[in-house]
């Protein structure tokens, strides 16, 4: 899973051009396709307010876990393993022409396709993809210098005996258990982005040493580590929070650029990039929820409202050393009932979203339609009632003193660490503050910027905080089958809540072993479930996303085309080098 937040989801368009939805008197559902091509332009895409990439390196950390750093990184590396917008291996744009499997999904042999290079013309081999998964692995262990945002997802690094090289063009994985080979091909070896081992292994005999160069140059773009790529893009440029300019891979073996260039250009906030949606100075972006009465005024772009696989949710601080000694209470399943049952989402829905989300009842949001999307949680098992919460809280002993619960000394008053710099963000917030307030939760809330919110939510110690949003969730990458291993697993990467639940652990567990189709999905349905009742997290509605970071309604001028149609839904990617003007 990535972080995705309002102001962290990456360009989430679907496929159908029937989708779109009128803004201004421009819009028509064939304004994303047809024209002419013109050669050359610059497509500007707007990230979300106050968010930049920092990690270069496609093996990411999890402090920079985001949407927003593998949709760049996208630009310059490729995915071992592509699928389409039915969740399926798609090989005629992956790294691998054939995957094949034994009968216990123990034993997995990928053939690299000979149609993808390096930048520099040397073949992408097997020995490279071997050199990424031991960075993988390493940055995987407990003393490593940094720790490797996949962890725990895909059965990395557990349940890998080895990966090895037979011969250039060959990669041989073993598993020490049987796997359903779905979820493994989906979640395992789908998290492999394969670098160029000449270029990258300095280190050879100290891989900690290795993974501590990787750290000192992962926000150096322009280093000459990334000179070499196999992605239809090359770094050109970047200025720090201002914009990272990029340039067609002339040597690119799949459909190449007519575009010029792509920038992503750095926003302070909401207002700013809507500017520049109207002045033409950014022509694929977003249309922030807070602007949504000034739609009409962007004459010449499209609206697209549109939903990434996902969820929306927010963290309360489980561990031990939380501040106010709140840590064991979160760790009660009737407080995050009570929390739960504070959020208005047709509330939320309606003021911050416009109407331009859905309701959410557990870890797979009931849009987009999938089969993996139980059907069971459309709607969110525990609804806002706050008196039920206050109820509940006071059936455990907990009585309000001057509109604060109390027990044992302990008080439900924390600050809640929130993202920065979206309207709709700190719209939600208020929403959230005022809900609680008639349980007698008080939250303060404390906004900083998203890069900021997830480094410290992400701190071993989780002494700094109680409640933290980086504003919208998950995308499911790399763990397109959507179980909960890199999330809600005990001392999973991404468990930065310190949630533990050995019911959770086993169900889990259950979803990775191999079966019929019935049964394999039965028991990713059991484990949905279970999340939805245990509430390891609190749900949020889940909103319409955007661009490059932007989880917010997409814009794209009209001269702008093939942004929606070549949009991967289940993937979270953009590929501008499909993407063309008109005149």
């Amino acid at each position: 899973m990535k972080h995705r937040t309002m102001a962290v989801a990456s360009a989430a368009l679907l496929g159908s051009a029937a989708l779109l939805a009128g803004c201004g008197g421009s819009s028509t559902t064939t304004a994303s396709t047809g024209g002419t091509p013109v050669k050359g332009g610059t497509a500007v895409i707007a990230l979300a307010p106050q968010t930049s990439p920092n990690w270069f390196f496609p093996i990411l950390s999890a402090a920079a876990f985001s949407d927003v750093n593998t949709q760049v990184d996208s630009m310059m590396y490729r995915p071992l393993i592509m699928f389409n917008n039915q969740d399926q291996v798609d090989y005629a744009r992956s790294l691998v022409s054939n995957i094949s499997y034994n009968a216990t999904g123990t034993r997995y042999v990928l053939t690299l396709s000979s149609k993808y290079k390096w930048s520099n013309g040397q073949p992408i081999t097997a020995q490279d993809v071997v050199f990424t998964w031991n960075v993988m692995k390493a940055a995987s262990g407990s003393n490593a210098p940094w720790t490797y945002g996949g962890a725990g997802i895909g059965g990395v690094p557990t349940r890998w005996t080895s990966v090895t090289a037979n011969g250039s063009n060959q990669v041989i994985v073993t598993l020490n258990q049987a796997s359903n080979p779905n979820w493994f091909i989906h979640n395992g070896l789908g998290q492999i982005w394969p670098v160029p081992a000449s270029v990258w292994d300095k280190y050879p005999t100290n891989m900690n040493q290795e993974l501590s160069f990787i750290q000192s140059v992962a926000n150096s773009p322009m280093n000459a580590v990334y000179d070499v790529v196999d992605g239809a893009y090359h770094i050109q440029s970047f200025s720090p929070n201002n914009q990272w300019v990029f340039v067609p891979n002339p040597n690119f073996g799949g459909h190449k650029s007519i575009l010029n260039k792509v920038i992503f250009q750095y926003e302070t906030g909401d207002s700013a990039e809507f500017a520049g949606l109207k002045t033409g100075t950014i022509n694929f972006g977003y249309l922030p929820p807070s602007e949504w009465g000034a739609r009409n005024e962007l004459t010449g772009d499209v609206l697209a409202p549109t939903y990434d696989l996902g969820f929306n949710y927010l963290i309360v601080n489980m561990n031990p050393h939380a501040p106010g000694g709140l840590g064991p209470y979160f760790n009660q399943l009737y407080v995050r009932q009570a929390l739960e049952m504070g959020v208005d989402q047709p509330a939320i829905i309606s003021a911050v979203f416009h109407g331009q989300a859905v309701p959410e009842g557990g870890p797979v949001a009931s849009q987009p339609k999938t089969a993996f999307t139980d059907p069971s949680l459309d709607n969110p098992l525990y609804p806002y009632n706050p008196a039920a919460g206050k109820k509940l809280l006071e059936a455990h002993g907990w009585h309000e003193v001057n509109g604060v619960m109390e027990k044992n000394g302990v008080k439900l008053a924390f600050t809640f660490l929130a993202v920065s710099g979206d309207q709709a963000q700190t719209d939600l917030q208020q929403i959230l503050k005022q809900d609680w307030a008639q349980e007698g939760i008080q939250v303060t809330i404390e906004q900083q910027p998203f890069d900021n919110v997830i480094s410290t939510a992400q701190q071993s110690n989780a002494t700094k905080w109680d409640m933290a949003d980086w504003g919208g969730g998950w995308t499911y990458q790399p763990d397109y089958y959507p179980t909960g291993g890199g999330l809600f697993a005990t001392g999973a990467a991404s468990n930065f809540q310190g949630y533990s639940n050995p019911t959770m652990d086993q169900l889990i567990k259950a979803s990775y072993l191999p079966g019929t189709p019935h049964q394999t999905l039965a028991a990713l349905f059991k484990y949905e479930e279970f999340a939805a009742k245990n509430l390891p997290v609190i749900y949020l509605p889940w909103p319409a996303a955007g661009p490059a970071g932007a989880g917010a309604l997409i814009e794209h001028a009209t001269s702008l085309h093939g942004t929606v149609s070549t949009f991967n839904v289940i993937t979270d990617m953009i590929f501008p080098n499909y993407w063309y003007f008109t005149k």
